[in-house]
């Protein structure tokens, strides 16, 4: 949401713009920290062939979840919008912590 009202208060930036993170994981990375936020030991892989049912519920294709899609946010950081948590675990944190929170 930060980086919306930024693009918002900033109408000189045009075109597209990239919405990701400074720092991209890949799912790996993002479940291992995930698993360690919200304190879960193990986790289950998440195979092709366990993907492809989903994928085919959603009418998407499965290489949406399985390749990588690097991207940067080089407008925003270009134009000086400071991420909140520019890393992924303190982001996670940060989630989960309100998430707990607003119970």
């Amino acid at each position: 949401m930060g980086a919306v009202r930024f693009l918002r208060d900033h109408p000189e930036i045009s075109g597209p713009v990239n919405l990701a993170a400074p720092r991209p994981s890949d799912n790996r990375s993002l479940m291992a920290a995930l698993r360690r936020t919200v304190g879960m030991p193990i986790g289950l892989p998440a195979w092709r062939f366990m993907l492809e049912p989903a994928m085919w519920a959603l009418r998407t294709e499965s290489e949406l979840i399985l390749k990588s899609r690097w991207v940067l946010p080089g407008k925003l950081s270009d134009a000086g919008y400071e991420f909140r948590h520019p890393e992924l675990e303190p982001a996670l944190r940060d989630v989960w912590g309100r998430m707990w929170r607003s119970r």
